[in-house]
């Protein structure tokens, strides 16, 4: 199932956890598609991976977090946890 799909829907661990199984599909299929045909080393991966390192990935995430209040500033409501941590979760993968 596509990530971002289920992004929308998170609002509890049955669906956080789901969205976080298909992040983490996106990711290792991108890492299949990367080594059969490679992108260009100054563009994103295969699947819009922008950070492809444990470490640029959490410094997204956390950039992310910190320039848009934990997504407050974005309309993430505080009632609803799950749904910021999937927004971490998947800004540590597209956000520059």
């Amino acid at each position: 199932m596509d990530a971002s799909k289920l992004l929308e829907d998170v609002k509890d661990i049955e669906s956080f956890l789901a969205f976080a199984r298909a992040l983490a599909a996106d990711r290792a299929a991108s890492v299949v598609q990367e080594k059969a045909n490679p992108g260009s080393p100054y563009g994103t991966d295969a699947n819009g991976w922008e950070n492809t390192t444990i470490e640029s990935f959490l410094e997204s995430a956390i950039a992310w977090a910190e320039a848009s209040d934990f997504g407050l500033t974005q309309g993430l409501s505080l009632s609803n946890p799950w749904k910021q941590f999937a927004v971490f979760l998947y800004c540590g993968k597209i956000y520059e």
